[in-house]
């Protein structure tokens, strides 16, 4: 058993007073998050420094008792200042080089406010401050492990969501004693070194047209009124329709690969780079080949299996895997080719196992390496057993 930190996600089944509610708690972390990333830009602006979290903090209980703001204490404090901290996390992340300079929430965008502590799931309902009564979710699988904390989330289809964080002991998948690499790519989302290949839906090609035809008629509806905002609830449950599809395909994959295989190889891909080519941007993004990487490198790590990302610019897919030639003028729409020495290659599964070989060779460096170590600090310790005198008489003769 392994202790880890699982999400559970969870429909909620608000009254009519508790989704007012809710929506006071989205608008306060908006304002919140918004009031104090404009305060962070002026003070900058002025002074080239700006105030961290807890000169923040301060001046956010400064806040809740001024008149015009006081509104701000129908909302859970610690909501209020998780809103605070996240604003300090973006600004960490991006003077580190992590992130893009922060951004301000919109309203009309994915809405959402975190409960830090006081979280419970009682009989079908979901309590913390100033919900005491509860609100009904849709318990679809039980929840188990220590409540950490909860983030309720409002989508652009106006559906509410609970995402609660658990502290739960994992049992591990036994181990299978395989390896495998992976090429990812357009047409199957995911190739293998044993030949299986993982095809790609094209989800969002599926919806294209009935996306289109929403998105034009969303155009021509007068902004502000009843019927254009019932025409862009159509446009966004289309693209929830989309996501969902998406993630159910890599969640199902990742899982499979996860269970089958103890070592699994990937390229490190430039997946923002990639699309800056206009022709396979759409397809590429459809692909979502980061959030699937994300998928296996969490699956991964809870059952203890291993994730070895190869160089991006290692030719994996110009390589022949029999003899090692390159092919240096491999074009993209040459799915089988010949090498000089008479091998026909898939080009994919030819990729997949170059990557494996290319992985376990990674792995064999990084254990010679700690091995060369480990001799090394053996033999110092051997040199040390003996005290400074007794080196110094020996190097006297």
């Amino acid at each position: 058993m392994k202790t880890i930190y699982k999400t559970y996600r969870f429909a909620l089944l608000p009254t009519k007073e508790q989704e007012v509610l809710l929506n006071k708690h989205f608008g306060c972390v908006r304002f919140v998050f918004n009031h104090f990333f404009n305060e962070r830009i002026e003070q900058y602006k002025e002074r080239k420094k700006s105030d961290n979290y807890h000169k923040q903090a301060g001046s956010l209980t400064l806040l809740k008792k001024q008149e015009e703001t006081e509104w701000l204490k129908a909302v859970n404090s610690q909501t209020l200042q998780t809103a605070l901290r996240s604003l300090d996390t973006a600004f960490v992340n991006f003077f580190r080089g992590n992130a893009k300079f922060p951004r301000f929430k919109s309203k009309r965008k994915k809405n959402s406010f975190t409960v830090p502590q006081f979280v419970e799931v009682e009989h079908g309902k979901l309590v913390f401050p100033k919900f005491k009564e509860g609100i009904q979710i849709i318990e679809h699988r039980e929840l188990r492990g220590q409540v950490k904390h909860c983030t309720v989330s409002k989508t652009p289809t106006g559906k509410y969501f609970a995402s609660i964080l658990c502290e739960v002991q994992h049992k591990q998948i036994k181990p299978t004693k395989k390896q495998v690499g992976i090429d990812l790519g357009i047409k199957d989302v995911a190739v293998t070194s044993d030949g299986t290949r993982f095809k790609n839906n094209y989800h969002l090609k599926r919806y294209e047209r009935q996306l289109a035809k929403a998105q034009k008629h969303l155009s021509r509806k007068v902004k502000g009124s009843n019927s254009r905002n019932r025409q862009r609830l159509k446009v966004a449950a289309i693209h929830e329709k989309i996501a969902n599809a998406r993630l159910d395909l890599l969640h199902k994959v990742s899982t499979q690969i996860t269970n089958e295989y103890d070592i699994i190889c990937l390229e490190d891909l430039n997946v923002k780079g990639m699309m800056t080519n206009h022709k396979l941007a759409k397809h590429i993004a459809d692909a979502s080949w980061g959030t699937f990487v994300k998928l296996l490198a969490y699956k991964a790590s809870w059952n203890d299996k291993r994730i070895v990302k190869i160089n991006r610019f290692y030719p994996s897919s110009k390589t022949c895997n029999e003899c090692g030639y390159i092919h240096q003028d491999l074009n993209l729409s040459e799915r089988i080719w010949t090498c000089p020495n008479g091998h026909t290659l898939d080009r994919d599964i030819n990729a997949s196992k170059n990557i494996l070989e290319e992985g376990l060779r990674i792995i064999g460096a990084e254990l010679s390496d700690n091995t060369g170590r480990a001799l090394n600090k053996t033999s110092e310790k051997k040199h040390k057993a003996l005290k400074s005198e007794a080196h110094l008489s020996l190097a006297n003769g």
